[in-house]
């Protein structure tokens, strides 16, 4: 097979790509079919900057695996199973539909599905002023607190839920959703530092600053909107910040219950 035959990257960008898959164990087939598209035949090795997100994000995920496998059996009596992540470009399918890079990371609980852009956390640094190694896994370990959810029964509880109410009441528990997606990241931190020593000097100003860049009032008021509570779907700048911190600070999944102190 010639170069024209493995596509627009030829045959030694898309083995570089394969093996970046291989060993850090993530779904880059995204990435493969759009580079497989349009392009002149050449052989293109995988950008540093591509082995480099894909080596960390690797990382972010195992480090992830390594908390919830003994928390959620120890905190609420279920069997952690780990979540696979699909790194993406433009757009990509999923169990939940089709999406695009401009909807961010999410996570699809029809696959049990981590879906990451690729440019995501270069357009946190640049437009969002969130850069930094943990604000990107913050963002990773947010959308692995989604997959607990799902394991939890909380993800199915809400959808049905939301698809039987109006727009408004629909929004406040969407926000409780990802609030509380933000105390299990926030679990996260706590374990990996407690037990792997993670957190370097600044590592949490990084995840605040990130917390409150993607908090609905912030983006809405980049946006030169005024921000409007009701349709608020995850949640305030102080909210995303105040939950971060209790799961970090208590590292436990009962602090975690944003439905209940909602009163539901």
């Amino acid at each position: 097979m010639g170069a024209a035959g493995a596509g627009g990257v030829g045959v030694v960008g898309m083995l570089a790509i394969l093996a970046v898959g291989y060993f850090f164990g993530i779904d880059i087939s995204p990435i493969v079919r759009e580079l497989d598209q349009g392009q002149p035949a050449q052989d293109a090795p995988l950008s540093e900057r591509d082995q480099e997100y894909g080596e960390f994000v690797s990382v972010v995920l195992a480090d992830t695996e390594e908390v919830w496998a003994p928390v959620l059996p120890e905190q609420a009596g279920i069997e952690y199973a780990d979540p696979r992540l699909v790194l993406f470009r433009g757009a990509v399918q999923s169990a939940c539909g089709g999406a695009s890079a401009a909807m961010g990371p999410f996570y699809c609980p029809g696959d049990q599905r981590v879906y990451l852009d690729t440019d995501f956390f270069d357009m946190m640094a640049q437009r969002m002023g969130a850069e930094g190694d943990f604000a990107a896994a913050y963002v990773i370990a947010h959308e692995v607190g989604h997959h607990v959810q799902n394991l939890t029964g909380v993800l199915s509880e809400v959808n049905g839920l939301r698809a039987r109410m109006a727009e408004a009441d629909a929004n406040a528990l969407s926000v409780l959703t990802e609030l509380q997606a933000d105390c299990y990241a926030g679990i996260w931190a706590r374990h990996a530092q407690d037990r792997f020593g993670s957190l370097e000097e600044g590592d949490l100003e990084e995840a605040m600053r990130a917390a409150a860049a993607v908090g609905d009032d912030v983006i809405q008021s980049n946006a030169g909107r005024t921000p409007v509570p009701d349709s608020f779907t995850h949640g305030s700048a102080a909210q995303r910040q105040e939950w971060l911190m209790r799961g970090f600070r208590s590292g436990q999944m009962d602090q975690c219950d944003t439905f209940a102190e909602a009163g539901l």
